[in-house]
């Protein structure tokens, strides 16, 4: 279920070796980020254990969407944004300065459905997902959910669909799937952060519609389903293989694009190529200013980040996330050192 309240939890603010690390001294700080759900059961985890390494500086993570992280970061009234989604050329274009996407994890958004009888074990593959959406399949017992399902009690009851109603990158990586595998959901829908789905009912929780509604299948982030307790469906992937959300097949997924990581890591891996990928998955970024001003604070929030991709990535599992690949940590380690502060070098 998605999470709205103001995550504040207070870490310290050490000095800085050369490799990054915090090397202690310095007074309290506060940081201030806002933006993607996605990643806030890991963010949130991160800022807990990052309290006993520096226990003096003060993190608010507020979780309102990757449409919200875009917006504040853009005008600069919070330190760091978050999104799921890339900053598209034109919202780039719109900020005071140039902003870096930093990949913070990896994660998968997978079709959560409550459906009594169906406890587990559903399968779909990309043109009935999509059939769904459109609202072209519309109850459960349809031809093209049984194929895949022929041991499933299917009933004949309407299909509900759940979709986010605020900008979202969930929404965004969802969209970007089913753009990719439907070109009918490419001309009459599209992609993005916000969309005008054809059918369905809007929410800000879709976990909890979900679970509130029988009869309901939406999109939502692997952790927040499984921390929810709902059944989620495995995917047939494009190389035909079906697929069940993953540590695993999330990294196969983020295996299948490593080639194309272009120098600004802004990426889509779904739809991957590979046996082993799960179709939904998707990085997660942390947009921060390469130059911007206040050393102290912009010191603080480069050190959190250097722990991030480093001790935090053995937290993500445990969460439902994949930790970075080895070859992305050392790009962002090179992506941190370019930050500055009235042009002195944090790290």
């Amino acid at each position: 279920m998605r999470t709205f309240a103001s995550l504040v939890i207070a870490v310290a603010l050490l000095g800085c070796n050369n490799d990054g690390r915090p090397a202690g001294g310095g007074g309290a700080v506060d940081l201030h980020g806002a933006g993607a759900t996605f990643p806030y059961p890991l963010y949130s985890k991160w800022v807990a254990e990052y309290q006993k390494v520096d226990p003096r500086v003060r993190i608010n993570y507020q979780s309102i969407g990757s449409g919200g992280g875009i917006k504040q970061i853009t005008e600069k009234t919070v330190d760091f944004g978050a999104s799921d989604a890339p900053m598209k050329d034109e919202e780039l274009a719109r900020a005071p300065g140039k902003v870096l996407h930093l990949p913070m994890t990896l994660g998968a958004v997978v079709l959560a459905y409550h459906l009594p009888g169906v406890d587990s074990g559903l399968v779909l593959d990309a043109e009935t997902v999509a059939a769904v959406f459109l609202g072209e399949v519309k109850t459960w017992n349809d031809p093209r959910i049984a194929a895949f399902n022929p041991a499933a009690k299917l009933p004949a009851d309407p299909i509900t669909v759940a979709y986010r109603s605020d900008g979202s990158g969930t929404t965004a990586v969802f969209t970007d799937y089913l753009a990719k595998v439907s070109p009918a959901w490419k001309e009459k829908v599209g992609a993005g952060k916000s969309v005008k789905f054809p059918v369905g009912l809007g929410a800000k929780g879709v976990a909890g519609q979900v679970k509130s509604t029988p009869g309901t299948i939406g999109y939502v982030e692997l952790a927040y389903a499984k921390q929810t307790k709902l059944a989620y469906a495995s995917l047939k992937n494009r190389a035909g293989k079906v697929v069940e959300p993953s540590m695993e097949a999330i990294t196969a997924a983020a295996a299948g694009f490593a080639a194309d990581m272009p120098a600004d890591f802004r990426l889509s891996i779904t739809d991957a190529p590979g046996d082993a990928a799960y179709s939904i998955s998707s990085y997660s970024y942390i947009l921060v200013y390469e130059e911007t001003s206040g050393l102290t604070k912009a010191r603080a929030l480069a050190q959190f980040l250097w722990w991030a991709v480093h001790d935090g990535q053995k937290l993500a599992p445990a969460l439902d996330y994949a930790p970075l690949p080895a070859d992305v940590v050392v790009r962002v380690e090179a992506a941190l050192r370019t930050l500055r502060a009235g042009g002195q070098p944090l790290l």
